[in-house]
């Protein structure tokens, strides 16, 4: 039931990896991720700060930190490479 390369195939792989399931989880999770928004209009929120108040500033607060810690690791990863030969021993 395995191929050639000892990892399973697409009748035993779980339900997260299957290519079909794609879009239905993108589209899961944005209606979650909406649905965390909508409710903002009808619990009070009280921040420490002014901004804090801001209808939506946690999503959006959330959202901006993800992406910048997304391009801080790239660019780390690009600050951190080495050759493919790094370790290899020329001498």
């Amino acid at each position: 039931m395995t191929n050639r390369n000892n990892a399973p195939n697409n009748a035993q792989k779980s339900w997260l990896y299957r290519p079909e399931n794609h879009k239905k989880l993108w589209w899961g999770f944005g209606l979650i991720l909406a649905a965390t928004v909508v409710v903002q209009l009808f619990v009070s929120v009280h921040g420490h700060f002014v901004f804090d108040g801001w209808f939506g500033f946690s999503a959006a607060f959330g959202f901006v930190s993800c992406a910048l810690m997304v391009v801080f690791a790239k660019l780390l990863g690009y600050l951190l490479k080495r050759p493919d030969n790094y370790y290899d021993d020329d001498a």
